[in-house]
């Protein structure tokens, strides 16, 4: 089992990346928005959980951000690998990410970061806020959530970096050569 977990700040490309790199292994490409958005559409006891959780204005929590990726593993046993889209965010969900995968025999096999540098992240979100007539990405808010992921993520990255699971690869260009440089760092 190939657990790849695809890092990098907002306007990264890695949604799209994840999408490729899980094409061309055939490997399930899993985004935790994805996953939320379609339990919730979709009526089930956990999709119930997490629309009370976000109609209270609240975040989803760590524990059921990790019982949502257990049930994405456990429901997919044919699966040979996943990519993790954005999860996790924080340190205490790695850990608990680490629990969860040791439970089923299972663990990180590869942390892949995408290196972008701030100006150019900051041309891209509001070209694709314009793009999707997202009013609210301003460059004051799209700064503010590049701080926090920094501020979020820097533990991760030390955290992976001792495990010597994590590797950057630098996300300028175009999407085929990030996309290339990406497969090259993957060892199946």
């Amino acid at each position: 089992m190939f657990n790849l977990i695809l890092f990098g700040p907002p306007g990264a490309g890695k949604g799209t990346q994840a999408i490729k790199i899980a094409e061309k292994f055939g490997w399930k490409h899993v985004s935790t928005g994805d996953i939320l958005r379609a339990e919730v559409s979709q009526g089930t006891p956990l999709g119930l959980k997490v629309k009370a959780v976000m109609e209270a204005g609240h975040l989803v929590s760590d524990e059921l951000l990790i019982e949502i990726m257990e049930s994405v593993f456990v429901n997919n046993p044919a699966v040979m690998g996943f990519v993790l889209d954005g999860f996790p965010r924080t340190l205490n969900q790695a850990r608990e990410l680490d629990k969860m995968l040791l439970k089923h025999g299972q663990g990180v096999t590869l942390v892949l970061a995408l290196e972008v540098n701030e100006e150019e992240l900051i041309k891209r979100l509001l070209k694709r806020a314009e793009e999707q007539g997202r009013k609210d990405d301003t460059e004051e808010v799209i700064k503010n959530r590049l701080v926090q992921y920094h501020h979020h993520t820097k533990p991760l990255i030390e955290y992976y970096i001792e495990q010597n699971l994590y590797k950057e690869v630098y996300g300028v260009g175009t999407i085929e050569d990030i996309f290339g440089q990406l497969c090259s760092v993957i060892k199946p």
